[in-house]
């Protein structure tokens, strides 16, 4: 009979739980490689979302002083990463019913590494499904006009909110019965992806409605994102929409401090 002995140091049992991390995440990855049908919808989404919004809707939209498609691309690659939510809830929820959860708990590894797993597999995953559509944006004219660190800073601004809702989708996934029970999360992401400056500027809203827009996590992030890609922008009134770095950085940090807690002592009260 094989012992496994538990590591008793600070520093030892660090080492144990990235090594247990990464074998999850490599675990989910090679699962999700193995799935041709979630890969291709993945990666047709933001690509229909381009054709679709940039071209059937934006023949209908001007931006003062700027290209609608410049405007439009950064907000897609905020939805995109808002999306994310629903794929990692789905995820953990898929992992939990088929009892591969359960089977974790049991092996002599880190407690912490099936949240930590599912969240690098899931930033990973992020990564890609925002090189496609950035790709998509330059090959329908989207251009960024800022420098490359600028540009680079849009960029981890952009995964800097997907890590964070990741860790919302890992608490919601554990709380999920069932994995039929995402479907009800798309009603419930969808106005927050909307809701925002994704497609209009806030002004164009009705005024408590512009102000909730503003105060939106992705729409800091988009705005964000606009100013260090140098696309046309929207200004605004609230605090929030004049200060979009600062808040770009702040939401996410603030979500990742109340879930990662929330989403560890959830993972800690089923092991239980």
């Amino acid at each position: 009979m094989t012992t496994i002995a538990i590591p008793r140091t600070m520093a030892a049992r660090l080492r144990w739980a990235i090594h247990d991390g990464l074998t999850v995440a490599r675990r989910d990855l090679t699962h999700w490689i193995r799935s041709a049908e979630e890969i291709l919808g993945g990666l047709l989404f933001p690509m229909l979302s381009v054709v679709l919004f940039g071209y059937v809707f934006g023949s209908a939209m001007v931006v003062p002083g700027g290209d609608y498609r410049e405007f439009l691309l950064p907000g897609l690659f905020g939805m995109t990463m808002v999306f994310g939510l629903v794929i990692t809830a789905n995820a953990i929820a898929i992992d939990s019913a088929r009892g591969v959860t359960d089977r974790f708990r049991s092996m002599p590894m880190a407690s912490s590494a099936v949240v930590s797993g599912r969240s690098v597999a899931d930033m990973v995953r992020a990564t890609l499904d925002l090189t496609v559509l950035v790709l998509c944006g330059l090959a329908v004219g989207w251009r960024p006009h800022g420098s490359f660190a600028e540009t680079m800073a849009a960029i981890g601004l952009l995964l800097l909110l997907r890590f964070a809702l990741i860790w919302i989708g890992i608490y919601i996934g554990l709380l999920l019965r069932t994995p039929e029970s995402t479907a009800a999360l798309f009603p419930l992401v969808l106005p927050f992806a909307m809701i925002a400056n994704t497609f209009v500027a806030p002004a164009l809203m009705p005024t408590w409605l512009g102000h909730v827009a503003e105060w939106n996590p992705m729409s800091a992030t988009v705005s964000a994102t606009r100013e260090l890609f140098g696309n046309p922008g929207v200004g605004g009134e609230t605090w929030a929409a004049q200060h979009p770095l600062l808040m770009a950085v702040a939401w996410p940090v603030l979500l990742i401090l109340v879930f990662f807690p929330l989403s560890v002592h959830r993972f800690q009260r089923m092991s239980r």
